[in-house]
């Protein structure tokens, strides 16, 4: 069984909850699967969706796709590639992507997001993964591509202030190794791939990261993009669709 936890904001108060017929039912984000009662519910129209959690550190991998990477005229990494985005950058679904001056081309990268469900350091293997994870959800490595090509590392290019939209939900019992995955752009299919076609998997890249630092609950590790990379412009509407999770939309001023 699949479950959907949204992280909603109702009468300036913030609940974890799912979605039933258009009503958010409030739970226990630590028993999501059991509703506190049922006079705690609300009507989606009055919610306001936020970021999923709020992750101390978002880890992204670069070039986890081999169509993306030979798109890049990158070689394929022996190793995941990764860096990181600030908190700030974090984007709540339904708000707006701001282009920054600087940059003549961004581009939008949708992503499978892997959600952090308990503290790791050091795991023993990837087997061992599974457990720390909480679900998974839908991520956009928003890029300023020229920044990127002319910086070489990745810091200034995709740490803008709203480069990481994410959302609309964790989604819980999720099998993440074989999902579609869709990137549009005002209707336009721009990315569409699987998750099978990953170099490195969820659970490996979990592992992985668990060696360098210490995950803590509620991190994120967005997990590539594949090919299709193309820029935006003021007015899009950015749509990251992965199968079993759900929908991540924002526009673009």
């Amino acid at each position: 069984m699949i479950l959907h936890l949204y992280r909603v904001l109702f009468k300036e108060e913030i609940h974890y909850a799912v979605l039933n017929d258009d009503l958010f039912y409030f739970v226990d984000p630590k028993n999501p699967a059991a509703l506190i009662d049922t006079e705690h519910i609300a009507p989606a129209k009055e919610c306001r969706l936020l970021t999923p959690t709020q992750p101390s550190k978002i880890i992204c991998v670069g070039l986890n796709y081999r169509d993306h990477a030979l798109e890049r005229n990158k070689p394929i990494p022996e190793e995941p590639l990764l860096f990181l985005k600030p908190p700030s950058a974090l984007l709540a679904p339904g708000f707006a992507i701001t282009l920054p001056p600087f940059s003549k081309r961004v581009d939008p990268e949708g992503e499978l997001a892997v959600v952090i469900g308990e503290a790791a350091s050091h795991l023993g293997s990837p087997d061992e993964a599974g457990r720390c994870i909480l679900g998974y959800s839908c991520f956009n490595d928003v890029t300023a591509r020229d920044l990127q090509d002319k910086d070489v590392q990745y810091t200034r290019a995709k740490g803008f202030d709203t480069f990481a939209p994410y959302g609309p939900c964790i989604a819980i019992g999720v099998d993440p190794s074989d999902l579609a995955i869709t990137t549009r752009v005002n209707g336009e299919v721009r990315q569409n791939s699987r998750t099978s076609q990953l170099i490195f998997n969820p659970f490996y890249l979990v592992w992985y990261v668990s060696q360098i630092m210490t995950l803590l609950p509620g991190d994120i590790i967005s997990t590539g993009t594949p090919s299709g990379i193309a820029p935006i412009q003021s007015g899009d509407v950015i749509e990251i669709e992965i199968e079993s999770i759900g929908m991540l939309r924002n526009s673009v001023l």
